[in-house]
């Protein structure tokens, strides 16, 4: 019980919000009790100030920073008028220790993303899909020749095995629900790629067809998506006499419709549908990406140009922040590049060091967004996305060696980061949001 705080100053942060929910609410009387910091609050007595003033939630990496973020308990509501705080004079005194004095994580707060599974086995790409309403995720697992299915078990809250379709060199295993059916594209580097097609009567896996392998010859990366009501998958083609495909749904089975994109080692697809344009962006590791217009006349997708600030890219993904529209480029040597669409061409915003690289993925969770950025050479690290200085920050770092994909699920309330690993087990990975004022 609180009996007399008189003569004692408060920290006022979320370790005594509770103390604020007490005071609002108790019919005792209490003598004044003044807070001595943040600063903001120096002076002000601790009922007064509205809980709103208490930002209590985190996601680990980047706590509250009540001094950053709160507002003087007079003054009415007012956006904070830069990114971050402005600077502090030369011979000011430094900020309190554990209070925040920019946007940058908080180095005390736990972590936020936590190991939550372990598959205790390779991989090197991993598909999650939903099937009657079940969650699933595919991996491809070339070391155990298979792609193996996975399924999301409500009860025990687990991965669990499923079924198997065997691919003794699997690259990737894309998963497309089609008119309710489910089909699986098989890509592998030797012995031909195939499509199955799962049997609900004998709940099995069925091969359905070959891919032509004159046409895809070593496969790195599939695509899947549906333009004007029609199924595409795309093939990239890393080989020097093969082509990056794209094949189409029709009737009973997918059917090659175009070759894109010949001779040029392409290792990643990313399919973009904005401003009822569909693109098809195809990095290479021999050239610049190049960016592919689908033309509704022509039925196929037309060369628009090339992203030229980026010389080869392992990786290709897109994300939006806002109206703006951004591309996040992987590099083997060199600095992977985040770059925004200015109109007419994309420009360079940010580079991260990340040599070795060889996937990275933007995603969003609850508003947050995230960028993973894998290495062969140092541990995955995690980014967080600043609005304010548009940007992504250095957020944290996982031990995931040799990613060769992450994949974001969301598994009921339970928010996952998939890492498939291509040197060791294959991680999961569950966001948390930690309430300090608990």
């Amino acid at each position: 019980m609180i009996r007399d705080l008189r003569g004692n100053s408060l920290n006022c942060d979320c370790k005594v919000k509770w103390l604020v929910e007490w005071l609002a609410h108790t019919n005792t009387t209490a003598a004044p009790i003044y807070c001595a910091s943040p600063p903001r609050f120096q002076e002000h007595k601790v009922q007064d100030l509205p809980l709103r003033e208490f930002d209590c939630i985190t996601t680990g990496g980047r706590g509250p920073c009540l001094w950053a973020q709160a507002r003087p308990p007079q003054a009415a509501p007012q956006a904070w008028p830069n990114p971050q705080p402005p600077a502090l004079p030369a011979k000011q005194p430094s900020p309190p220790k554990n209070s925040c004095s920019s946007s940058f994580p908080h180095p005390a707060t736990p972590a936020d993303f936590v190991l939550y599974q372990t598959l205790s086995f390779p991989a090197v790409s991993a598909e999650p899909f939903l099937y009657s309403s079940d969650l699933y995720v595919a991996l491809a697992q070339p070391g155990a020749s298979a792609c193996t299915v996975l399924k999301w078990d409500y009860v025990e809250r687990q991965l669990q095995d499923y079924d198997r379709i065997p691919a003794p060199s699997a690259v990737h295993c894309k998963p497309m629900v089609v008119d309710s059916q489910l089909y699986v594209v098989v890509a592998q580097l030797f012995g031909g790629s195939y499509i199955y097609h799962w049997d609900p009567n004998t709940t099995r896996f069925t091969k359905l067809q070959d891919i032509d392998p004159q046409r895809v010859r070593k496969p790195n990366d599939l695509e899947a998506f549906r333009i004007d009501g029609d199924w595409y998958f795309a093939v990239a083609d890393s080989s020097k006499a093969g082509a990056t495909s794209l094949y189409r749904w029709h009737q009973n089975g997918f059917y090659s419709h175009q070759a894109l994109h010949p001779w040029h080692r392409d290792t990643d697809l990313e399919f973009v549908d904005g401003e009822g344009k569909p693109r098809l962006i195809v990095s290479s590791s021999s050239q610049a990406p190049v960016i592919y217009q689908w033309s509704r006349t022509q039925k196929q997708f037309v060369a628009q140009g090339e992203i030229s600030q980026v010389p080869d890219a392992q990786a290709v993904k897109h994300f939006r922040a806002g109206r703006d529209s951004y591309l996040c480029l992987s590099r083997y040597i060199g600095d992977s590049k985040i770059l925004r669409w200015e109109g007419t061409r994309f420009s360079e915003v940010q580079a991260l060091p990340s040599r070795g690289s060889l996937a990275l993925q933007p995603f969003l969770v609850g508003g947050r967004r995230y960028l993973a950025l894998g290495s062969d050479f140092s541990f995955t690290q995690i980014y967080q996305w600043d609005e304010g200085r548009q940007k992504f920050v250095r957020f944290q770092e996982l031990a995931v060696q040799a990613p060769r994909a992450f994949c974001y699920m969301p598994a009921g309330d339970a928010q996952l980061l998939l890492a498939p690993s291509f040197k060791g087990q294959t991680l999961v990975y569950r966001h948390v949001v930690v309430d300090l004022s608990a």
